[in-house]
């Protein structure tokens, strides 16, 4: 039988939707690893079991079985650091040097108003449906809008989203996002937590730029919060080398070391980057419990290093696969995660495995659920989880003869192979195209907005754009 095809004919949404189901795919990808002839029954927005086929079928006698051919059942990713509404300025950071936020992030984002942030969220969220990633948490937003506009986007859109709201206090140089006394900045983060408490798809979440950009009190106010909520406060750690000058030069201590002395890291941190940290910053992620987004695309395209990742798994650290917003693509987040290691620490040791491939699908979604304080709601197929999941084909020729399919989805998976992305048990995405809405208005929208939003933004680049770099070298 066609991989693409059913006993009733070829594979289509129709066969998806609806009530509780029972899915039989060729493979689910449990937490044990890939298992052949298992079976997940979805109902209510959960899995409610999952096993062999043979026994579901016999203990669910009620249920029609759906054949899923030449697919594997796969957790949905988890991207760990994202900027939702940084979309109308991708193209702006490539060929720039670090730091890009002062001159292109806070500008692009401060001209947001509520149309533009809710259509520049939503397109984010698109792109990183159709490319496999079933949560993303959201940074907060400099945009001069509330954030729910933004929740909105994303659960329009039909993506889980851990939500951040700026918590800033100490106007920085060029980022005033959220600047307010101590106690207004905490009321309002209190209200943030509160506000969204038994939201189907929208987690809250705290966010602090950098250390830099709120006193102690409003760092150690916001991880006692965030604790009490069993939410998480998303910071910018340890990126670049002008920060970690800075916290040194201000404070004495590098940005890590800083959180810690104000009582700051904990289990409720998730440290988005870490990639600059020294031996005994490492010991204080390890013994705090903090988390860790490693994001090696944003390393290669605008970072000064890349995080020690292998090093933070071997020393027990929290950590998730994030984009920072660069591409909305899970497959290529992963091999990027496996590739960045291998050539700057794997090589250098002559560790030719580095994390033998079911490493990276680990951290890209359950490893990652943790991390953004949803282990126990998502990221894994086991029976009590929320269903958000993948349907990938693993019947054409990148995979037919599989020998080793962790590995290969790391290094061969493509998001062209996704058949369908679920979340909560709902079909979202079916062959690159969102169920229930038309994105086109969307896309066209998108373009007229950001046009407009670049141009009154006042963005600085330090490098002309491709083609103006392609005429100015001369060449014909």
């Amino acid at each position: 039988m066609r991989h693409d095809t059913t006993p009733d004919g070829p594979l289509g949404p129709h066969h998806l939707t609806g009530g509780v189901q029972l899915l039989c795919p060729a493979a689910v990808m449990t937490p044990e690893g890939p298992q052949e002839g298992y079976a997940a029954v979805v109902a209510g927005g959960t899995f409610s079991d999952v096993g062999p086929a043979a026994r579901l079928e016999r203990e669910h006698p009620h249920l029609e079985p759906v054949r899923l051919p030449g697919h594997l059942l796969m957790p949905g990713f988890v991207d760990a650091h994202h900027h939702l509404t940084q979309s109308f300025g991708s193209a702006l950071a490539f060929g720039e040097p670090s730091e890009i936020f002062r001159r292109v992030w806070v500008p692009l984002e401060g001209a947001l108003d509520e149309e533009s942030a809710y259509i520049a969220a939503k397109l984010s969220a698109l792109e990183s449906l159709r490319g496999g990633f079933t949560t993303v948490a959201e940074a907060g937003t400099r945009a001069p809008v509330d954030a729910g506009v933004v929740a909105s986007a994303a659960a329009d859109a039909g993506i889980r989203c851990v939500l951040g709201l700026v918590c800033n206090d100490l106007p920085d140089a060029s980022d005033a996002a959220g600047a307010g006394s101590p106690r207004e900045v905490l009321a309002a983060a209190e209200k943030h937590l509160a506000r969204y408490e038994g939201a189907e798809l929208v987690h809250p979440s705290l966010a602090v730029s950098v250390p830099e950009a709120a006193t102690e009190r409003t760092l150690r106010g916001t991880a006692r919060l965030a604790a009490e909520a069993g939410a998480v406060v998303q910071i910018h750690v340890n990126e670049h080398l002008a920060a970690v000058e800075r916290s040194l030069v201000r404070h004495g201590l590098r940005p890590l070391e800083y959180l810690d002395a104000v009582g700051a890291l904990g289990p409720q941190l998730l440290a988005a980057h870490a990639t600059l940290v020294t031996p005994a910053e490492l010991t204080l992620l390890a013994d705090s419990g903090a988390a860790v987004s490693y994001n090696p695309v944003a390393s290669a395209w605008k970072g000064n290093a890349v995080a020690p990742a292998t090093t933070m798994a071997e020393r027990g650290i929290r950590f998730g696969l994030g984009t920072d917003g660069t591409r909305g693509d899970a497959f290529r987040l992963v091999d990027a995660a496996e590739f960045a290691q291998r050539l700057v620490y794997g090589l250098a040791t002559g560790d030719s495995s580095c994390g033998a491939g079911w490493s990276w699908l680990e951290r890209g979604g359950p490893g990652g659920a943790d991390a953004v304080g949803l282990g126990a709601l998502t990221g894994r197929i086991a029976a009590g989880a929320a269903a958000d999941f993948l349907l990938v084909d693993v019947g054409g020729p990148e995979m037919r003869t599989s020998r080793d399919l962790p590995w290969e989805l790391v290094r061969r998976g493509n998001r062209d192979q996704i058949t369908a992305v679920f979340v909560a048990g709902r079909l979202r995405m079916w062959r690159g195209r969102p169920v229930g809405w038309d994105h086109r208005p969307l896309l066209e929208r998108a373009a007229e907005l950001a046009d407009q939003v670049v141009a009154r933004a006042g963005v600085t680049r330090a490098h002309p754009t491709s083609t103006a770099a392609r005429a100015r070298s001369g060449v014909r």
